[in-house]
């Protein structure tokens, strides 16, 4: 699938993605790209991480930027590569440590930044709630197959059901950009430690060099989301188009630049 569902909404950037899913009509989402802010130099454009060592009071306008461009705020967690999804609301702090969140709240925002792994963003049918998750290798691998985004799915299950997996809402899910599967070179023991957990996974494995293997970040997660009971799935599907390493232009990535902006995925009821 090309990436060509670029947004024409008034107030937001015109280079930033609106996902192409059939949520309904209250569910919204967006992620960014470089266009829009004022950070220079290696975070030049809109980057929205504090952590980076950008100057401070440029990040903020960035986020500001964002927050006037969808009528809210957006709750900026602390991401750490770990598997904890939070619940949150319009009064939630920034920089709650977490890789994932969700919300049944109308008007609080959803966002995972990312510059190489991949942000995914989740959404009920029934429009009753809504989730966002930063998965880069560590937090999918997670431990005794379950990861970030099996957290995350566990926040749709109802809480004390018989059959949880019969009366969750059905979900969908959107995959964004990230670093594609001719970038991301990983060594033995990344591979084993997935081949390990689930050896289907091998499928996502390609030899590159000795000791070194080109991973399928997006494939995997698609892989994840499939076991976890995930049918439908948008957006990402590993063309370049969607690599943060091949698009300089568009897209922020730690991989390729060592110092670098973050760009954000976010997703909320109205």
């Amino acid at each position: 699938m090309p990436l060509t569902n670029t947004t024409t909404q008034e107030g937001l950037a015109p280079d930033w993605l609106i996902p192409d899913w059939p949520v309904p009509a209250q569910v919204r989402s967006l992620c960014t790209t470089r266009q829009g802010g004022v950070s220079q130099g290696p975070y030049a454009g809109l980057n929205l991480g504090l952590h980076v060592a950008d100057d401070a009071a440029h990040v903020a306008i960035n986020r500001q930027r964002l927050a006037s461009g969808i009528g809210s705020r957006p709750v900026f967690l602390n991401q750490v590569h770990g598997t904890a999804c939070v619940a949150i609301d319009a009064t939630t702090s920034d920089g709650t440590e977490a890789d994932a969140c969700t919300t049944v709240q109308p008007g609080a925002v959803c966002t995972v930044m990312v510059a190489d792994c991949l942000p995914v963003l989740f959404a009920a049918m029934d429009g009753s709630r809504v989730a966002a998750a930063h998965a880069g290798w560590r937090g999918l691998l997670g431990q005794g197959g379950k990861g970030v985004l099996e957290a995350t799915l566990e926040s749709f299950r109802p809480l004390a059901q018989v059959d949880a997996a019969r009366d969750a809402p059905e979900l969908i899910a959107w995959l964004g950009p990230c670093i594609g599967p001719s970038a991301f070179e990983v060594g033995d023991e990344v591979r084993a430690a997935f081949v390990e957990a689930q050896p289907d996974t091998s499928a996502f494995f390609a030899a590159h060099t000795a000791g070194k293997w080109w991973a399928d970040l997006p494939g995997l997660v698609r892989y994840r989301l499939q076991a976890a009971g995930v049918r439908r799935m948008f957006g990402n599907d590993g063309s370049t188009a969607w690599c943060t390493v091949n698009n300089p232009s568009r897209f922020f990535s730690h991989r390729r630049d060592r110092v670098s902006g973050r760009f954000a995925a976010c997703i909320w009821l109205e």
